[in-house]
């Protein structure tokens, strides 16, 4: 059997359930980090952060490159890459940062808005899996393996039992929200699982861009869509909260047909290829599905279109 760790090219187990936060003695809680899905790949003398499409992400946070200094030997962590802006995670700052081509400018932002790695699992230890530990060990293990924790890389820390009172707390600091995990879980590569909850306070789904509306010269709202199979259905418009960034590469994008046939289309519709991810935060999804006060919250280069499912 290959050795994991040369492989590279883990693809993470994901969050299966999403639910209201509950009190269980068979559960740990902790904060759902506002940020992109990453793995580290540590040894004594490089790091490797590769995203959920194993594009490697070191040349987009520089800073980061040393964090294998602060382990105790060869291991792969699996974690959230964040920017952290006045106290809290900030997908903005992180997003607009893995969308940079230009090093001079990741450099300065690198400077000016630092991104951290922090740890919630570890896969591999020294030479071996150790995904078949219930995640109670596999917690102890990777305190013990992280040797010094600082700005750059640290450890998530969690409660036990009492996940009411914790989502509380993240609401009140206008956090994402939590993650419930059963205590006794195995880490199955590629795989969503109901052994991980997610409690949120913020809500938000990502959807395929599909288009955008134009009037007098600029654009007024992005027209989303999710599959439901290889049919793509739409799903609204999103009009607050588009940057100027997000702005310029989705008028790069070439434009299609229209891929909703029983939707009737504004005439000022100009319809792109449906290359794009976007993450709409929202307060509540009407029972058509459509999206209450959404807010566009920003792009994102790790997830595939193809990802982006209508669950209705």
């Amino acid at each position: 059997m290959s050795d994991l760790f040369e492989c590279k090219g883990i693809k993470p187990m994901l969050i299966g359930a999403e639910g209201d936060a509950f009190d269980s003695p068979d559960y740990l809680y902790e904060l759902k980090l506002d940020g992109e899905r990453c793995i580290a790949y540590l040894d004594p003398n490089a790091t490797d952060l590769r995203n959920k499409r194993n594009i490697k992400m070191l040349p987009k946070v520089p800073e980061l490159m040393d964090i294998h200094k602060q382990v105790r030997c060869r291991c792969i962590l699996d974690g959230e890459l964040a920017i952290i802006h006045n106290g809290k995670p900030d997908f903005y700052l992180i997003q607009r940062r893995s969308m940079m081509t230009d090093p001079l400018k990741i450099q300065v932002d690198s400077q000016l808005h630092p991104a951290c790695f922090t740890a919630f699992d570890i896969l591999y230890h020294d030479d071996h899996t150790v995904t078949d530990l219930p995640l109670v060990e596999r917690k102890k293990l990777l305190q013990k393996v992280v040797s010094m924790e600082t700005a750059r890389l640290a450890v998530s820390r969690h409660i036990e039992t009492h996940g009411i009172s914790f989502y509380q707390l993240a609401e009140q600091q206008e956090l994402e929200g939590i993650v419930a995990k059963r205590k006794d879980s195995k880490y199955y590569f590629d795989k969503r699982t109901k052994d991980w909850i997610k409690c949120k306070y913020l809500k938000d789904s990502d959807y395929v861009i599909c288009g955008y509306v134009r009037k007098s010269g600029s654009m007024t709202s992005i027209v989303l869509g999710q599959y439901r199979g290889n049919q793509l259905i739409y799903k609204g418009h999103v009009s607050l909260g588009i940057s100027s960034e997000s702005y310029q590469r989705i008028l790069s994008i070439p434009h299609t047909e229209n891929p909703f046939p029983d939707w009737n289309e504004n005439e000022n519709t100009v319809w792109i290829q449906p290359s794009l991810v976007c993450t709409v935060k929202y307060m509540i999804k009407t029972e058509s599905g459509s999206l209450r006060q959404p807010v566009f919250k920003g792009l994102r280069n790790d997830k595939l279109p193809s990802e982006c499912i209508d669950v209705k």
